[in-house]
């Protein structure tokens, strides 16, 4: 059991850090080479631990479930820098960036779903579909259009000048907002519907 739990934690944290990865490599690939100057394009947990987001918040987070209280998990890793101004085509390489990282997990989900399907990993068949949960729930929550959730980056791509810049502004409360939304369930009244309906559709129950 203890083993299982340790197993799914690293599978978790490495989705989490191949996340951020990838925002990195896509913006390097657009022109912008500050993550890589920064060694974040790397593996190195310890180069992605944010002590509040990786550590603290998700152990009270944790913590607090254990003792009955029903709590949504929630944290992130150390954001990985891209200055949005070196990218080539500014506007449109936003775009590419803020989708790399949900995109990602996405494709993680999916290999899993393939290897799940082949049912040759039987034994690990409640690791596979934790793995395809949280990577469809990492997904899904980083597209929520708040900022700095990847989902702002894809819209203010989208937005004409000047409401990029107002709509971008908004990212000082993004946080807020964000633990507003869930102390109030909303998060959980929509993002969790989605995720289970994305597993219905492959055939994955969780």
């Amino acid at each position: 059991m203890i083993i299982d739990i340790i197993f799914i934690v690293c599978i978790i944290f490495l989705s989490i850090i191949l996340h951020e990865c990838a925002h990195g490599w896509v913006a390097y690939q657009c022109g912008d080479p500050t993550a890589k100057l920064a060694g974040r394009l790397t593996l190195n947990p310890l180069k992605h631990i944010d002590p509040v987001g990786t550590v603290l918040l998700p152990g009270i987070l944790l913590a607090l479930r254990f003792f009955g209280y029903h709590t949504f998990l929630f944290g992130w890793a150390k954001p990985v820098p891209v200055n949005f101004f070196a990218l080539r085509h500014p506007k449109r390489d936003m775009i590419s960036v803020g989708f790399a990282g949900p995109a990602t997990n996405f494709m993680i989900a999916f290999f899993c779903i393939f290897l799940l399907k082949l049912n040759v990993f039987s034994n690990a068949k409640d690791i596979l579909e934790m793995t395809i949960f949280f990577n469809f729930l990492l997904a899904v929550f980083n597209l929520i259009p708040i900022p700095p959730l990847d989902g702002s980056r894809i819209v203010t791509g989208l937005l004409p000048r000047p409401l990029d810049y107002r709509y971008a502004s908004l990212e000082k409360y993004g946080l807020l907002i964000v633990f507003a939304l869930i102390y109030f369930g909303l998060l959980n009244r929509t993002i969790f519907p989605i995720v289970d309906a994305l597993g219905n559709f492959f055939g994955v129950k969780f």
